[in-house]
């Protein structure tokens, strides 16, 4: 064993030798594999280097190799054609195109105007990926056709208001072509063009030029309505392939001059777009305040394109031209010191032609001088089954026999959330021309209810519930103003009652003693939208000086009240939500039936108003402001909820019976108690507990149903988050 340790031991020794005598040879052989080693390194860097400083691909060229075939961006899948048609000529056209579109490799779908809900489906457009055109003629005297009234009456009054929003159906993409005849002059393409302007308005996008086709054969470009169509077909098919493509738009706006074909024409659907979105957005005010004009001045204040300055010059030379008239006015009745008598001053109608222009537009059928009605959305939901409003869940009204309806458009405060952006007149005192109240109340019911029979037919509404709704049962006085300015309120709010109408009137609290002075209304409502002087300034902006003492004065005369009363509060985040203290002593000193808290609704953008969509509470919200709230309320209690309307219900433990909630009214026990206060001259006197009902389950905070009526369907819908509450 030890000889073959010593024979290993000796081989190793002896090898070991023999690389220590050529170490140099070794140290050599490591030297040229580290350079060899290197210098292919050292390539293959360099190559990589010449590579990655090649030109880089395109956006499109990369998502070319990233996505395979299969993958590929679609940027249009189809084609929705829609189509309003009296003789047939507008439904033909509709289908041509649409087998056109299919030739073309694009899904198409056709569908009568008639058989299409908007108000279900329209804004699913915004996410697909389907183009919309429009086919529709103009009927007799401008009007739409029999088939696409409902659909043009939607789209009209939801471009006007403000529950929907500007951006309603931002996303969506459309082209409108309109049939017509020039020789009605005035009429000409009357629908078309609105179809293209309210869509326009609602922020739709137009991927073509509006078409017009004129049945007139001597006026028409192509020489008859059906070569007109042929070549606006043309130019839209061929702009449907190139949004196919992914082009986004037909001309860069950067073409050199005379060198594109079509610069004329984009210049003149810039000069339509500028001149419908001025004529939509551009309302005049009546005010007796200063504030108006510099707010007026203040919007032209900012930079004007050239192609904008006639527009602008003639909306100057117009104000200019009313301002030297008032002045002039002014400098009369001043004359050696004799001023206008007050029935000279009456004899100004509150309702100017511009300012019945901008409330025609925005939806109101104005009565005389100074009132208005106006279909609340809510009626509308509950005729087609889908749920009241908050009124039905706490008190038990029938929404879709409610009329929305004020006697005075006027109004002392200009506050942030107004639903009509301060196009109303303001004032603080009655210095308007006067109509009657017959008059006011008559044609309001006559106008209310054409409005409801124009819903005859329309996809959902219920039968019984259309025939209900033509017979006023509810007057909410809350449209818009102030109607407690009106001076005849009460011989107004007595007409209702003669024809067993409730009244539910709302009031700004600037008129202590015009509130002490009405005669018992069903509810009577006051506007707490702050609780302190300086948040009430910011948020009502006030026309009188002595606001905050009217304020207060005007709880005070609420609280002397022996019929039911309201607090109503508006929720405005980062404005008026931690005066909590401060709301409770203000309920202490009015000592209301109810509280109601909701919400504000954001009315969209205005110059008037900083209010953004932030300033909006969310429910949950405003559900944790109410319970703190009601922590400071030893006699109040939170007893319905309407969470569709983000607004809850705080009401007087006295409403609470054995424990159960009576919040609801009994109309009729109201109306005979109205009934015998009138016949005895106001010596038999009722109070609030003498008209109770009760208040069902489903309309109690915390139910399940969060204060939806279960007889209704609800819907909601698909792929909108913008607020579109309100009442």
């Amino acid at each position: 064993m030890s000889g073959l340790v010593d024979g290993a031991w000796s081989y190793t020794e002896g090898w070991l030798w023999m690389v220590w005598q050529s170490r140099l040879y070794v140290y050599t052989a490591a030297a040229v594999l580290l350079g060899l080693w290197l210098t292919v390194n050292m390539t293959l860097k360099k190559k990589k280097t010449v590579l990655t400083s090649s030109p880089p691909l395109s956006k499109s060229e990369k998502k070319k190799e990233k996505l395979p075939e299969k993958e590929k961006v679609i940027h249009v899948e189809g084609v929705r054609i829609f189509y309003g048609s009296q003789t047939g000529t507008a439904k033909g056209f509709a289908r041509e195109l649409a087998d056109d579109a299919r030739a073309a490799g694009f899904h198409s779908e056709v569908f009568d105007m008639k058989d299409y809900d908007p108000d279900d489906r329209l804004s699913d457009e915004c996410t697909s990926k389907m183009i919309c055109v429009f086919l529709v003629a103009t009927y007799t005297d401008g009007k739409p056709t029999e088939n696409a009234e409902w659909f043009c009456k939607w789209l009209e009054e939801a471009s006007t208001d403000f529950r929907y929003g500007k951006t309603y159906l931002k996303g969506m993409r459309y082209a409108v072509f309109g049939l017509g005849n020039s020789e009605y002059v005035g009429h000409y393409n009357t629908v078309g063009k609105n179809v293209d302007k309210w869509l326009w308005a609602l922020s739709a996008s137009r991927v073509l030029s509006r078409g017009e086709g004129d049945c007139n054969v001597v006026k028409s470009r192509n020489g008859s309505v059906q070569a007109d169509f042929q070549a606006w077909k043309a130019k839209f098919l061929t702009r449907l392939q190139a949004l196919a493509r992914g082009e986004k738009k037909a001309c860069s706006g950067k073409c050199k001059k005379s060198s594109c074909k079509n610069k004329k024409e984009h210049q003149q659907e810039a000069v339509d777009e500028h001149q419908e979105k001025h004529s939509s957005e551009e309302l005049f005010e009546s005010s007796s305040d200063s504030e108006s004009a510099g707010e007026e001045e203040k919007a032209h204040g900012s930079v004007i394109d050239m192609e904008d300055l006639g527009n602008v010059m003639n909306h100057m030379k117009k104000a200019k031209k009313q301002s030297e008239e008032e002045s002039q006015r002014g400098k009369l009745s001043k004359l050696n010191g004799v001023m206008k008598t007050e029935g000279e001053e009456e004899a100004r109608e509150m309702i100017t032609p511009a300012l019945r222009e901008a409330l025609t537009k925005q939806g109101y059928k104005l009565i005389g001088s100074h009132s208005g009605v106006k279909l609340c959305r809510w009626t509308k939901s509950m005729l087609r089954g889908r749920g009241g409003c908050y009124k039905h869940t706490f008190y038990g009204i029938e929404s879709h026999r409610c009329m929305e309806t004020t006697p005075s458009l006027a109004c002392a405060n200009k506050c942030v959330f107004c639903w009509r952006h301060h196009t109303n007149p303001v004032g603080t005192e009655w210095r308007w021309k006067m109509d009657p109240a017959e008059k006011i109340l008559q044609e309001a019911v006559e106008n209310h209810q054409n409005m409801i029979r124009q819903f005859r037919g329309v996809p959902g509404v219920r039968p019984e519930r259309f025939e209900e709704g033509l017979t006023v049962k509810h007057c909410a006085l809350s449209l818009v103003g102030e109607p407690i300015m009106y001076p005849e309120i009460n011989a107004f709010l007595r007409l209702l009652h003669q024809r067993h109408i409730s009244s539910f009137l709302v009031t700004n609290a600037q008129f202590p003693e015009e509130i002490r002075s009405l005669v018992p209304v069903t509810q009577l409502y006051v506007s707490v939208d702050a609780s302190t002087k300086d948040s009430l300034k910011k948020i009502d902006r006030p026309l009188f000086k002595d606001f905050w003492q009217r304020f207060l004065d005007s709880l005070r005369a609420l609280g002397e009240k022996q019929q039911r009363t309201v607090y109503r509060l508006t929720l405005v985040k980062a404005w008026n939500v931690d005066e909590l203290k401060a709301y409770s002593e203000l309920i202490a000193l009015g000592q209301p039936d109810f509280i109601e808290v909701k919400g504000v609704t954001y009315c969209g953008e205005s110059s008037a108003s900083s209010l953004t969509m932030a300033n909006v509470p969310w429910h949950e919200e405003v559900i944790h402001f109410v319970q703190q709230l009601e922590n400071l309320l030893p006699d109040y209690e939170i007893a319905c909820e309407h969470e569709h309307s983000n607004c809850l219900l705080l009401a007087h433990h006295k409403f609470k019976v054995e424990g159960e909630w009576w919040t609801w009214i009994d109309y009729e026990r109201f109306q005979e108690l109205i009934q015998r206060y009138e016949d005895s001259g106001g010596a038999e006197t009722f109070s609030a507990l003498d008209y109770v009902a009760k208040t069902p389950s489903w309309a109690l905070f915390g139910g399940r149903e969060r204060g939806f009526d279960p007889s209704d369907t609800r819907f909601q819908r698909k792929n909108k988050t913008k607020d579109i509450s309100g009442c």
